[in-house]
């Protein structure tokens, strides 16, 4: 009898110690099947799962041809963007793009105003390098600052060559805002290019300051950044496939993990 009463006291004595336990493991919510996760961990575990910014962890650093190739998820400040517009205003690409152009413009005698040899050559690349610049003012700082959109090009890397050049292409007339989550009509990518070439009347000769010559500028302008577009698509491939890591420093993609 007596070991039967010393047992319930023992059995009583344990079940009081073991309670607090069981409570504090009952209220803990990370125990539960279906609890909470942290924002910062669920932002982490749905950033692949978003179509918007899952191409982003491809890029491994940032590209100094194409500054406007997204390498970071965002999303910029104003400053950040008045940076990139610096940046891309004075990229090799950008440079690279204003010499090819004014050697055609040279040798089709286009803006003939500006004459021939390199007096006109010098000419013709100074108003390419202007209206590059300002193309990039409106469109990826004044512009995508007052709108809340992201100037910068975000590289698709998946599916198959059509799907990667619609992409390409669509982007002309389609922007990403700064959160990252939607896409809208890219009103400073195509109102800033008509904006500058615009301004461009300011300094081009006076046969080039007619509203035909204007749109047939702007028109010209909109085909060669579909074209860059294309370019920026690919060129992690194409940096990747000529090795040119080894011998300059660029935006490569992240390797597997």
């Amino acid at each position: 009898m007596f070991g039967g009463a010393q047992g319930l006291r023992v059995g009583v004595l344990t079940l009081v110690l073991a309670s607090p336990v069981a409570a504090r493991q009952k209220a803990d919510p990370s125990t539960l099947p279906d609890a909470p996760i942290p924002k910062q961990e669920q932002a982490q575990q749905n950033h692949g799962k978003n179509p918007l910014t899952a191409p982003i962890g491809l890029i491994a650093k940032r590209s100094y041809v194409f500054p406007e190739i997204a390498h970071t998820p965002g999303p910029l400040t104003a400053g950040d963007k008045f940076k990139l517009f610096l940046g891309k205003s004075s990229s090799p690409s950008q440079i690279f793009s204003s010499l090819s152009g004014a050697a055609i413009g040279q040798a089709r005698d286009s803006l003939p105003g500006y004459g021939q040899g390199w007096d006109g050559y010098a000419k013709r690349f100074s108003s390419s390098l202007a209206s590059g610049a300002s193309t990039q003012f409106f469109d990826t700082f004044l512009l995508s600052s007052m709108l809340h959109n992201d100037p910068r090009y975000f590289v698709t890397m998946t599916g198959g060559w059509r799907h990667r050049v619609g992409r390409a292409l669509m982007r002309v007339v389609v922007v990403r805002t700064d959160d990252g989550l939607h896409e809208r009509f890219n009103v400073p990518g195509t109102l800033g290019p008509l904006m500058a070439e615009g301004l461009a009347n300011a300094y081009l000769p006076d046969a080039e300051r007619t509203a035909g010559k204007t749109f047939e500028r702007f028109g010209i302008r909109m085909g060669m950044i579909a074209g860059s577009n294309l370019i920026k698509e690919y060129w992690p491939t194409i940096f990747k496939s000529l090795r040119l890591g080894k011998v300059a420093p660029d935006l490569k993609p992240r390797p597997s993990p």
